[in-house]
């Protein structure tokens, strides 16, 4: 049955990583709906997200290669700092430092307090909200050309806000450059490439610690089945959500948030599940 758990939990993380829903709250409650009740807990949420994440690096490949090679070349080469994807280098290393910072100083609440589905649906519904409004007042004008160093610490905060589950790592972002001016798909976008390094960053150091032990109730084998099944089918979410924010608001998603945070404080009240 954990394999097949395994199974159901790569398929959620893949659906949710990229939609701004917070995968970490859908592996949270999904998690106690299983036959075994339990947290999948932060370490497997860390290690899954390596697999979502590197649908992004091949989604986003030629975008990546281009940002590698200007920004390498303007640190080390003959380059200019002025040159956008060069830019785009420094943007993305400015708007990780504070996760990266963050999430080191907080490490035992994101493990602990921060996992509490009170918290998780409360995080739900009121940042689905904010989303909504970012939505509904951001001017929407800016494309990510205009992204600026301050934007980027903003951003930076925002994704470091998805430490607590049901905030939302592309939820967080999404509404940050909207509340500063951004259009939707470049709110987006940005948002993917700046997970980059805070995700792989995380897993990496969850898998080194969680090598020859059991990431929580998962065995390192059924793990690594959840990650490969999150990286299929992030790889179609990924085209979809961008296609589909280009063209419609991010209304839909501020419902659903909405609702599955209502249906967590219900199911927790009546004792159906354990916070």
């Amino acid at each position: 049955m954990l394999w097949l758990e395994a199974v159901i939990l790569g398929l959620v993380q893949g659906l949710t990583e990229f939609l701004p829903i917070s995968s970490s709250a859908h592996l949270r409650i999904v998690g106690e709906f299983l036959p075994g009740a339990h947290d999948p807990g932060a370490g497997f949420t860390a290690i899954t997200q390596l697999g979502t994440e590197a649908a992004v690096l091949v989604f986003f490949w030629r975008d990546i290669v281009r940002i590698l090679k200007a920004w390498f070349s303007a640190v080390f080469g003959s380059g200019s700092h002025s040159d956008p994807d060069a830019r785009m280098g420094w943007l993305i290393i400015i708007g990780t430092v504070p996760i990266v910072v963050l999430g080191l100083l907080l490490e035992s609440y994101i493990e602990s307090t921060f996992r509490s589905l009170w918290l998780v649906a409360t995080m739900l519904i009121v940042f689905g909200i904010i989303l909504g409004i970012a939505d509904k007042v951001g001017k929407q004008a800016k494309p990510l050309e205009k992204l600026t160093i301050r934007d980027g610490i903003i951003y930076g905060f925002a994704q470091a806000m998805a430490l607590i589950p049901g905030v939302s790592r592309s939820g967080g972002t999404i509404t940050a450059g909207l509340l500063m001016g951004y259009t939707r798909y470049a709110a987006a976008r940005y948002s993917f490439l700046l997970a980059i390094p805070a995700v792989f960053g995380s897993g990496f150091y969850k898998l080194y610690g969680a090598i020859g032990e059991q990431s929580g109730p998962y065995t390192m084998g059924q793990t690594m089945v959840a990650t490969v099944v999150g990286f299929v089918v992030a790889y179609v979410i990924i085209g979809w959500f961008l296609d589909y924010i280009s063209r419609n608001t991010y209304w839909l998603f501020v419902g659903y948030r909405v609702l599955l945070g209502l249906f967590v404080y219900i199911v927790l009240s009546f004792g159906i599940i354990n916070a």
